[in-house]
C-alpha cells in the first residue's frame, strides 16, 4: 500500500503515475488528502479533550478537599460531558480511519517512470528478443494432441477427479514435469537463493500483506470453514516469512526460492487460448523472491531478469521480454517484465514468467523493515519472479521439439533429470 507521507509530499508524481493505470487519479489522491486532513483534525480534537478531561479529573479531588463541593460536582459533570464528546469523536474517527485505510488498500502501486502508458497487453513494450523460431514440419501438432497420443497428460481424467483445469500428468509427462522443477530449483540454488517449502494455504493477513487481498479475492480458492486461501503463487507465503520483521541492514538481501503447486480460479477463462496447458486452475511453479535495500532494488530487478533469461536460454526456447504498460501492470507492482516463449505449433507467444519490483508497496502492508545500526527502521523493497511457471514451458517444449517421426526431443540440460533424451 502507498505511504501517506509519500502521497502528500509527491502529489503530482503520484497522480501522473496512477494516470498510467487509466484511473481517475486526481479524485483518488484528493480523497486520500481530504480524509487525512479530517483524520488528523479528529485525532487532535480527541487528544485535546482527553488532556482537558484528565486535567479536570485531577482538580476534582482538590476541590473536594477544599470543601468546594459545588465546584467539584460541576467539574465532575463537565468531565462527563467531555468524555461523552470524546467518545462520539472517537467513534467518528474510527469510521474515518476505516474509510481511509480501505481507500489506501484499494489504490494500486504507482508505476515506475519507465512504465509506458497503455490500456491492455497490446500496449506492452517489447524490450528484448532472442532465439530462432523453429520451422516445424508439415503435420506438426499442438501439444494437447501430442500429450493425448503419447499419454503424457490426461485432461479428461482430471475433469472426472476435480474439474476442468486440473490435469493428471502421467509417465514420461510426469517425469518431464519433475525434471523441470528440479532444474529450476538447482539453478536458483546456484544463484544464491535459499530454498523453502512453504504452506499451500494462507490466512487473510498473509493475503493482505502481499496485496492479493482485497484486490484478487475472487481469483483465489477460499476454504471458507477455516477462512484460509489456497496460494495463487509461492510469492505470497515466501514473502510473508518477513511480515512484521525488522532486519539488520547487513542481512540484506534476503533471497529465497520455492517450488509449489499454485491455484487460480481464472473465472471467465475460455476459448482456444486456454486449451490444453495454456491456462490451468492448478499448476506448478518455481518462484524467486528477494527483500533488498531500496537503493539496490532496480539493480536486483535486472539481475532477476538475467536469471530467468538464462533458464529459457538453456531450454533452447525462443523468447521475448515485455515491459508491461500501465493498463496491464499488476496491482502491487511498480515495474514488471514479462517473459514469453514462442509456441511454433500454435503460432503464438505464451507468457511463462513475470519479474516485478514492488518497491515499498508490499513492505508497507507487511511492516517489513530494515534498520542500520540504531537508526529508525525503514521500509525494505520486495521483488519476485517466476523462475519458471511450468505449463506453458512444457507446452512449448513439446510443440517446438517434435520431429517428423513423432518424437519429442528433450533439451540436453534436462537429460540428467529425465533419464531420457526423447519421448
Amino acid at each position: 500500500m502507498l505511504q501517506v507521507k509519500h502521497i502528500l509530499e509527491n502529489k503530482e508524481q503520484v497522480i501522473e503515475g496512477l494516470k498510467k493505470r487509466n484511473l481517475d487519479a486526481e479524485t483518488l489522491v484528493q480523497q486520500i488528502i481530504d480524509l487525512d486532513i479530517e483524520r488528523r483534525a479528529s485525532i487532535a480534537k480527541v487528544e485535546e479533550l482527553r488532556a482537558e478531561g484528565n486535567k479536570m479529573s485531577k482538580e476534582i479531588g482538590g476541590l473536594f478537599k477544599e470543601g468546594k463541593v459545588e465546584k467539584a460536582n460541576a467539574a465532575k459533570a463537565k468531565v462527563q460531558e467531555i468524555k461523552s464528546e470524546q467518545k462520539a469523536l472517537e467513534e467518528g474517527l474510527n469510521d474515518i480511519e476505516g474509510k481511509f485505510n480501505d481507500l489506501l488498500y484499494h489504490i494500486p502501486n504507482v508505476p515506475h517512470v519507465t512504465v509506458p502508458a497503455g490500456i491492455s497487453d497490446e500496449d506492452n513494450e517489447e524490450v528484448y528478443k532472442e532465439g530462432i523460431i523453429p520451422n516445424l514440419h508439415e503435420g506438426a501438432k499442438p501439444h494437447w494432441d501430442i500429450v493425448k497420443e503419447k499419454d503424457l497428460v490426461d485432461f479428461e481424467t482430471g475433469v472426472k477427479i476435480t474439474g476442468a483445469g486440473f490435469p493428471v500428468y502421467k509417465g514420461k509427462g510426469a517425469r518431464l514435469q519433475r525434471a523441470l522443477i528440479n532444474f529450476f530449483l538447482d539453478e536458483a540454488d546456484k544463484g544464491g537463493y535459499a530454498e523453502v517449502i512453504p504452506p499451500l494455504l494462507i490466512n487473510e493477513a498473509s493475503g493482505i500483506g502481499t496485496g492479493q487481498l482485497p484486490d484478487k479475492e475472487g481469483q483465489m480458492y477460499h476454504a471458507t470453514s477455516d477462512d484460509l486461501y489456497l496460494i495463487p503463487t509461492a510469492e505470497v507465503p515466501i514473502t510473508n516469512i518477513y511480515r512484521d520483521v525488522i532486519l539488520n541492514e547487513d542481512e540484506l538481501p534476503k533471497k529465497n526460492c520455492g517450488y509449489t503447486p499454485c491455484f487460480r480460479r481464472e473465472a471467465g477463462s475460455y476459448g482456444k487460448d486456454v486449451r490444453g496447458l495454456n491456462r490451468l486452475h492448478q499448476f506448478d511453479k518455481v518462484e524467486v523472491v528477494q527483500v533488498v535495500h531500496p537503493d539496490e532494488s532496480y539493480n536486483v530487478l535486472n539481475d532477476m531478469v538475467d536469471h530467468v533469461k538464462e533458464l529459457v536460454r538453456q531450454l533452447r526456447l525462443p523468447f521475448r521480454i515485455l515491459r508491461l504498460c500501465g493498463g496491464d501492470l499488476g496491482f502491487t507492482a511498480a515495474l514488471t517484465f514479462d517473459f514469453e516463449v514462442y509456441s511454433a505449433a500454435q503460432e503464438r507467444w505464451l507468457e511463462v514468467s513475470s519479474v516485478s519490483n514492488f518497491e515499498t508497496y508490499q513492505s508497507n502492508r507487511l511492516k517489513l523493515r530494515y534498520r542500520k545500526g540504531q537508526d529508525k527502521p525503514q521500509l525494505a523493497h520486495t521483488l519476485n519472479g517466476s523462475a519458471l511457471a511450468l505449463p506453458r514451458i512444457m507446452a512449448a517444449l513439446i510443440e517446438n521439439n517434435q520431429d517428423e517421426k513423432g518424437n519429442i526431443l528433450i533439451p540436453e540440460v534436462l537429460h540428467k533429470y529425465t533419464g531420457f533424451d526423447r519421448i
